[in-house]
């Protein structure tokens, strides 16, 4: 029990433990397994860690590209800097990316929902409620105690000499758009100039290194920087950009999360968890604080059809496939008639619906308050631009800079790209849907803050009456097939990728589109590596073999490529290829 409390970030000295007898509680075989248990576990943290670092080291490896780390979507810490008396107890207090937000969800949750959703019109903080990302390499190497993220690639980075003076994490608050990252946080501003320090003080290019939505962030930073100091800055500035598990062409899970409230992570749970999970926080509560934060806006899926399949077929459907993955929502026939999936659609009242990619992001806006199909509006864009002449024009749109598919890569020859993910882990693809009871979509209490009338000085909730009572939406999780092509679990159509991210935004653009001219004019070279997912059955977190769209930041193959890229041996870099990533890309009409 102390080896387990050592574990967490915080203490329970109400508790006195030392007066408990486990040694009289437990049978001695009992004791030695649990002693054995943290024991190996503590030799693995020892050894295994810097096991990567420390080869490369002996091989004569040494420091010599500057490295900022950009994380993922929710993996960077946030804490609140209200100071206000009701929200005084909460200073400094991290929000997010901790074992205290476990207990301030459990036990405080109306005061978190507030502090952690975005004012709905502005995309900024509420009014009396300012919230942060924590800075530093502890803002992301551990989302709570004991669960790792950025630690084991620090760890090996230092063990071939990297210290505090040549990584910097370039924490950001993740739930903001892109331009408020820089209009509030002077994010990118921020980045430009850590750059052009490092060059300074190490007479060295610097090294992008993003994992996730951080991915999609760094290719916003790069045509940010573009446009301010010129391709010719990059060119000086930056060896290269590693891109871990990229977003490039968005998520289904966030065309999930952003409909219902819910994906695979909730629906799978048993049912009285869920049932207590829907009472506690709701699916219309979650979807509500979801459309809130611009920044997870940024991983909705890009290209459309083109990309992710019409009503004929999709580019990432197996031969053997007995129905297409195209269909990002389907609703199944539902009515008076009967609500078993298994009824034949003739007898029902409500018939099918199907919604692939260019049908499913209208449908999406149609059933989500105005502020959302604002915020989305004036933020992003998700279409395809084949036209070289266009997407010129669009490099000097921001609202084009998170889509590789409506912008070009910057006009810097010099820089390299490398594109490091997982395969072989069943991943969401499209979804099963079902409507539930009516309800206003933009009225969720506590969700989204007061707002501003034009007209008058008094604050008000923001009221839309666009679509003022829609029929709520929900994951089907009763529909399951687990014998078909491809299987459904629990409404949840699986296809292929790291466990988070389809393969076809994976490597895409990798393996593809980043051959074409129009959207790679200098023809930076891009290099593929993909981690077949081989996870260790006895570890928790897969191993060191293992391709999941997180643990992979604590593979051996992945923590090779980032360290051998840090000392300057890039060209080590091999490509390797496991999936048909390369068939199913050519099938996307280019």
């Amino acid at each position: 029990m102390s080896d387990l409390l050592d574990a967490f970030d915080y203490q329970l000295p109400e508790f006195n433990f030392e007066g408990l007898k486990y040694d009289s509680m437990l049978p001695a075989d009992v004791k030695e397994h649990f002693d054995k248990l943290f024991s190996d576990s503590r030799r693995w943290f020892e050894t295994l860690d810097f096991q990567v670092g420390r080869s490369l080291a002996a091989e004569g490896a040494k420091p010599k590209h500057p490295m900022i780390l950009m994380p993922g979507i929710i993996s960077t810490g946030l804490e609140s800097w209200t100071t206000s008396e009701d929200e005084a107890a909460y200073f400094r207090k991290r929000l997010w990316g901790s074992t205290s937000m476990i207990r301030n969800v459990l036990f405080d949750k109306e005061k978190w929902v507030k502090h952690l959703s975005l004012d709905t019109v502005t995309g900024l903080d509420p009014p009396g409620v300012r919230v942060r990302a924590a800075k530093g390499l502890d803002a992301a190497s551990y989302f709570a105690a004991g669960y790792w993220i950025w630690s084991k690639i620090i760890q090996n980075l230092a063990a071939v000499g990297y210290d505090i003076n040549m990584i910097y994490l370039a924490a950001y608050d993740w739930r903001l758009s892109m331009y408020n990252l820089e209009e509030r946080d002077h994010f990118f501003t921020q980045v430009k100039t850590q750059i052009e320090l490092n060059t300074k003080i190490s007479g060295e290019k610097t090294v992008l290194c993003a994992h996730s939505m951080g991915s999609t962030v760094a290719l916003y930073f790069l045509k940010w920087v573009e446009q301010e100091a010129g391709a010719a800055w990059i060119d000086q500035h930056i060896e290269g950009f590693i891109n871990i598990a990229g977003t490039m062409l968005g998520v289904p899970k966030a065309m999930a999360a952003l409909l219902t409230g819910e994906m695979r992570d909730t629906v799978q749970v048993p049912p009285l968890l869920s049932y207590l999970l829907e009472r506690f926080f709701s699916s219309t509560e979650r979807a509500a604080l979801f459309r809130s934060w611009a920044g997870s806006a940024s991983m909705l899926i890009k290209g459309g059809d083109a990309v992710w399949g019409n009503d004929t077929g999709a580019p990432d459907d197996r031969p053997d496939a007995q129905v297409t993955q195209s269909h990002i929502y389907e609703y199944a026939a539902r009515g008076n008639v009967s609500e078993d999936a298994n009824t034949p659609e003739a007898s029902q009242s409500v018939k099918s619906q199907k919604f692939t990619a260019d049908q499913a992001l209208p449908w999406l806006m149609q059933h989500a308050p105005s502020d959302f199909q604002k915020m989305i509006k004036t933020n992003y864009s998700n279409g395809f631009e084949r036209d070289p002449k266009q997407i010129k024009r669009n490099n000097k749109d921001h609202t084009k800079w998170t889509n590789p598919l409506e912008v070009a890569l910057p006009n810097a020859p010099n820089l390299k790209i490398y594109c490091v993910y997982g395969w072989g882990k069943p991943t969401e693809r499209s979804y099963w849907i079902r409507t539930g009871p009516n309800a206003y979509s933009d009225h969720t209490p506590g969700i989204g803050g007061n707002h501003t009338d034009a007209g008058k000085d008094k604050h008000l909730r923001n009221h839309t009456s666009a679509f003022p009572y829609l029929p709520t939406n929900r994951i089907d999780a009763r529909i399951n097939f687990e014998d078909a092509v491809p299987k459904v679990e629990s409404g949840c159509r699986l296809g292929e990728g790291d466990g988070t991210v389809s393969l076809i935004s994976l490597g895409s653009m990798c393996v593809h589109g980043w051959n074409l001219k129009r959207y790679n004019p200098a023809g930076i070279k891009v290099v593929t590596r993909e981690i077949l997912h081989q996870p260790d059955e006895m570890d928790l977190r897969g191993g060191p073999k293992t391709g999941d769209h997180v643990d992979i930041l604590g593979a051996h193959d992945l923590n090779d490529v980032v360290v051998r890229v840090a000392v300057g041996r890039g060209h080590e870099v091999e490509e390797k290829i496991h999936s048909p990533i390369r068939e199913y890309a050519a099938k996307i009409q280019w």
